[in-house]
């Protein structure tokens, strides 16, 4: 599983490094632009994959390719260590020069208006330099220029999914006392949901114990769709019913249509992951992703990253082999990719895709549930990839969907030196064995790391990146979803909003 970005591999010793740099401290290289898409009626039937091909030679590819500019540089390891070193050494005394600039112009701005330069204790407005006090955020009035403060108000919290609303910058656990339909469809709008399924009432004392303070009740009696931090909330020590809300927006996480365990092999049976989609651009396979909603799929920021006009883009769905047969195909409306995603970073490796019309879920085509704030996957737990992609490092894309079984690994565990050296951040989560073997490959990209819990499935991770595939201490590296949470039901919310336009 070879990635796209700053993760290079030296294919001339056994040992493989990882060296993070910025762009400025990259050397000049001589890059190649187009990477080469075989056609689908071109390829192998074996695979299971990560990212994106590496370049073809031009003058040795021997079947039809279609250029597709979306490549990044490799470079060999030694190159860009030295050319590193040789720019800190060649630009020394600017650096020390610009830190003492720095350094004074920061102590001077502090001094002489009396404020910090950070929003340490306060929030932030999206990107801009807008501070706001904590107390503002998610009180009903827009105070950041886009509305930022009044988005992300809800979610749901705990193995349970314990409803929680943020008012005045604390989240709160609400009561089930006074709780109705109304609110209930409320709260799944706010999360970016078009349905509402049920709510549920649970004993206090049975959820985590960090969700069992700063209790709050809602009232609202009239029959109409509103933000739950404009509703009449009531602060508690302890709730009166003792019972707290559990919310169902979306039915999801099932295989209804998947009715046998295949014992040996990995070739995918129809049902098994109704979730898993295939994202065609220019009328390639090139990554993968999930159904979250009935008009949302969750994928890679690399594989859409420079690539955003829809038009170019088709989901396929409810299919195992390619050419698609019988599956569902629909177009794209938008394309959202993390704002701090940068081509030559691994982190924020996340993007949601719109759909023009909503899937029809029919047993064969499903979403599967995110996961809740505050859930923890624990080291050794085994989940599934599935993918496209190829069975070999470089190799070709698969015609059939093929998945296998990984144990998640914990951060310290691919911190290790031997592993990834640290580079592992709470953005990412590590999945696959160490001594190799089993892994995604190129083609994979953006595809699910999927885990069952009591009975339902749920995305723990988005296929992101790592060196080779399936390399001795190299395992796969997935986008955190459960980090990601925030930033996945914002970007909805604002899109699902009948008011989006004011506040995007």
């Amino acid at each position: 599983m070879e990635f796209k970005s700053e993760v290079l591999e030296q294919r001339n010793t056994s040992r493989i490094e990882v060296v993070s740099v910025t762009e400025e401290d990259l050397p000049t290289a001589e890059t190649p632009n187009t990477i080469n898409i075989s056609p689908l009626g071109s390829l192998n039937t074996s695979s299971l994959s990560d990212d994106f091909r590496k370049p073809a030679d031009p003058q040795t590819a021997s079947s039809p390719t279609m250029p597709v500019t979306k490549v990044q540089p490799f470079m060999n390891e030694d190159d860009l260590v030295k050319g590193w070193r040789k720019r800190l050494l060649a630009h020394r005394m600017e650096l020390i020069i610009a830190m003492c600039i720095v350094l004074v112009l920061t102590l001077a701005l502090g001094i002489g208006l009396g404020v910090g330069l950070s929003c340490v204790g306060r929030f932030r407005c999206g990107f801009s330099s807008q501070c706001i006090r904590s107390s503002a955020q998610c009180d009903g009035e827009v105070h950041c220029e886009n509305g930022e403060d009044e988005l992300g108000c809800v979610r749901l919290s705990g193995r349970s999914s314990v409803l929680q609303v943020q008012k005045g910058g604390v989240w709160r656990t609400v009561c089930s006392e006074d709780w109705n339909n109304w609110l209930g469809y409320s709260a799944c709008k706010q999360l970016g949901y078009t349905s509402y399924i049920e709510s549920f009432f649970i004993p206090l004392s049975s959820i985590e114990q960090d969700l069992q303070y700063n209790l709050v009740s809602i009232n609202l009696n009239q029959s109409q769709i509103i933000k739950l931090q404009n509703t009449t909330t009531f602060s508690k020590a302890q709730c009166s019913s003792g019972k707290v809300t559990t919310l169902k927006c979306l039915d999801c996480g099932s295989r209804p249509k998947y009715l046998t365990r295949i014992v040996g092999g990995n070739i995918s049976q129809p049902g098994q992951f109704p979730w898993q989609v295939s994202l065609y651009f220019s009328s390639e396979h090139l990554c993968g992703g999930s159904i979250i909603t009935s008009r949302w799929i969750l994928t890679a920021a690399h594989c859409v990253f420079g690539f955003a006009d829809p038009s170019l883009w088709v989901v396929h769905v409810g299919e195992i082999e390619q050419p698609v047969h019988g599956a569902q195909s629909l177009a794209v409306e938008q394309i959202i990719h993390h704002a701090r995603y940068h081509p030559k970073g691994l982190d924020y490796d996340i993007a949601l895709v719109k759909l023009t019309k909503p899937l029809v879920f029919n047993g064969f085509v499903e979403p599967i549930c995110l996961p809740n704030y505050g859930e923890n996957f624990d080291e050794g737990t085994m989940c599934w990839i599935s993918g496209w992609g190829a069975t070999e490092d470089e190799g070709e894309t698969s015609v059939v969907l093929r998945s296998a079984m990984v144990p998640l690994l914990s951060t310290k565990t691919c911190n290790q030196p031997h592993v990834y050296q640290g580079f592992i951040s709470p953005w990412m989560i590590c999945a696959g064995y160490l001594g190799g073997g089993t892994d995604s490959c190129q083609g994979d990209s953006g595809g699910p790391l999927a885990c069952e819990d009591s009975s339902l499935w749920k995305l723990v991770g988005t296929t992101s990146w790592g060196i080779g595939c399936a390399i001795r201490n190299k395992p796969g590296v997935y986008t955190r979803i459960t980090q990601s949470l925030h930033w996945i039901r914002q970007q909805i919310e604002i899109e699902e909003a009948p008011n989006s336009a004011t506040i995007n």
